[in-house]
């Protein structure tokens, strides 16, 4: 059985990270920080996208900027397939 991640890995998502700063909602004032983090797909970002439709619908706390990194964990030049596998016991 493959992980999801894996398999999401192999068709083409990056892992993404986001880095949010928020105000406060009691003391618009002042910035707090969060860090999100998911497997995404670069440049449309339809993870990070739903969760920050989430977070403006729900939270109190309205967002002041976001810093997002992107990399793809698995290139085509490092993924090949196998002709078989031998197992020693």
């Amino acid at each position: 059985m493959v992980s999801t991640d894996f398999e999401k890995q192999i068709n083409g998502f990056g892992l993404t990270t986001a880095h949010i700063l928020y105000r406060r909602p009691d003391h618009r004032w002042l910035l707090q920080s969060y860090v999100w983090q998911a497997y995404d797909l670069f440049p449309e970002f339809p993870e990070l996208s739903k969760f920050l439709r989430f977070w403006e619908d729900e939270l109190e706390g309205p967002l002041h900027s976001i810093e997002v990194a992107h990399q793809k964990l698995i290139k085509p030049a490092e993924f090949r397939a196998v002709g078989g596998v031998f197992r020693l016991h």
